[in-house]
């Protein structure tokens, strides 16, 4: 009985520490001196676009920050949102999401005391959903600080305040639920996922861990509701500080190019070619003329290095090439053949156009009349896409088995901008299979008919993903 004792005692002592342990990270009066410290510097982003001949449109509450406007005499019309932002600087800079602001003709920033400065925007990264704004005041304003996302682990507590439906300075706490998560809204997708309540008008705003650092800029959630389910997404603070950073300087973010796309390596390619883990990335195309062909790197090479380091996934590739410096001569480590050799490439800056106006391509694809006068490409809601026959498929460098439309051009103000990216396979529409323009072409009118968001299925190195885009009755 007494051995039993000592056991129940023993098993005591195991429990309380850890539950004291937690005690320490979860005060018993809550986070209100962290949110009372925090909340001075979060912002609501409140915007404007005019449109001309848009009819009339819901005036503004009485209360609201665009109050005013429902006075405006003009005949243009004008619509209006709400998102989140906060102040890194004590002169006015403030970061924010880029869709928040970037169809707006004018932007105000609303402080927790409910004063409005207006801002100008200092420079936008679609690429990774950043903005950067400043506001001028005659005083210092209160700031808060990035920490390192990095050492963020799963289970730890975060605060997340914004703008939700309006409602500023709200707070909502939770965890991090999980690290570096795709969830297919760019090719720089590396979120945090958590639980912390995040709904419409939080986007751009804050996630803190409990130092009160920014380890996270909130920016999308998934919900069948439309409401948090408990499962947002921030962009983790070691991919945003530099963006910011190069906004700063230089009015934009500047990126390194290599000149290829890349497909993941599978375990099956790994073992075959005497991999023990499925760690590196397939080049699968290499832009003529670009860096990686001046090197001497190959269709085929499998990267398994760059500067020096393990290159984990396409995904952690694409985020080195990014980062390294314009100009610098990178070391890349590739398998070729079964034969390990290190080449030499030097990073050139990566052009927006090289991304949404089709580098892989000359621009002699569209509206290309074929066999008969019929057309082999053309344009679909702001998308220039093409048939697949030699040609393109040597232009695209694609498989003989690819079937669909090839993505060769997108207009950078349709809502297929950050969704779509040239080279990309649209294998159907509306679940159907689609093969020539005229199906893709019946098949938007049907949607934007019937009201309904055209749905597309979509190959991109070897994997099938679905973007929805949006359409106007």
């Amino acid at each position: 009985m007494r051995v039993f004792s000592v056991l129940l005692a023993a098993l005591a002592l195991a429990v309380a520490a850890p539950m004291s342990l937690a005690q320490q990270r979860v005060p018993a009066q809550g986070f209100a001196d962290l949110a009372e410290r925090l909340s001075p510097a979060v912002v609501n982003i409140a915007t404007a676009q005019r449109i001309d001949g848009g009819g009339e449109l819901p005036r503004f509450p009485r209360g609201s920050p665009l109050e005013r406007f429902n006075d405006d005499e003009d005949s243009a019309a004008r619509i209006t949102s709400l998102g989140s932002g906060f102040i890194i600087s004590a002169d006015g800079v403030v970061v924010t999401n880029n869709h928040v602001i970037e169809r707006a003709d004018t932007v105000e920033v609303v402080l927790n005391t409910g004063e409005r400065f207006p801002a100008t925007i200092v420079g936008r990264d679609p690429a990774t959903d950043l903005a950067v704004l400043r506001i001028t005041a005659r005083r210092a304003m209160p700031f808060v600080a990035f920490g390192d996302s990095d050492a963020a682990r799963v289970g730890d507590l975060v605060l997340a305040i914004g703008n939700p439906f309006g409602f500023g300075g709200t707070v909502t706490l939770g965890i991090v639920s999980a690290r570096n998560r795709n969830i297919d809204a760019g090719r720089y997708d590396d979120f945090i996922q958590t639980d912390a309540a995040i709904n419409r008008g939080n986007s751009g705003g804050p996630l803190f861990n409990m130092d009160g650092d920014v380890i996270g800029v909130n920016t999308a959630i998934v919900s069948p509701t439309g409401g948090s389910v408990g499962v947002g997404f921030a962009m983790p603070s070691q991919l945003v500080q530099p963006v910011i950073d190069q906004i700063l300087r230089y009015g934009e973010a500047r990126r390194g190019w290599l000149g290829v796309r890349l497909r993941p390596l599978s375990p099956e390619i790994a073992e075959r070619n005497g991999l023990s883990q499925p760690a590196g990335a397939i080049i699968s195309q290499i832009t003529p003329g670009g860096p990686a062909e001046r090197a001497g790197l190959r269709r085929g090479d499998i990267v398994l290095s760059f500067g020096g380091r393990p290159v984990a996934d396409t995904r952690a590739l694409t985020r080195a090439v990014a980062d390294a410096e314009i100009g610098g001569v990178v070391a890349v480590g590739v398998l070729r053949a079964g034969r390990r050799m290190n080449l030499n490439v030097m990073i050139q800056q990566l052009a927006e156009s090289q991304v949404a106006s089709g580098a892989m391509s000359d621009g002699g694809l569209e509206l290309n009349p074929g066999p008969a006068g019929r057309l082999t490409s053309g344009r679909v809601m702001g998308v220039s896409i093409a048939e697949l026959n030699g040609d393109v498929r040597r232009r695209f460098q694609l498989e003989g088995d690819a079937r669909g439309l090839v993505v060769t051009s997108i207009d950078p103000s349709s809502d297929a901008h950050n969704k779509l990216l040239v080279g990309d396979v649209i294998v159907e529409m509306s679940f159907e299979p689609v093969l020539s323009i005229g199906q893709a072409r019946a098949l938007a009118e049907r949607a934007q008919a019937q009201g309904r968001p055209l749905l597309l299925r979509v190959e991109r190195d070897g994997h099938m993903t679905f973007r929805s885009l949006r359409t106007r009755r």
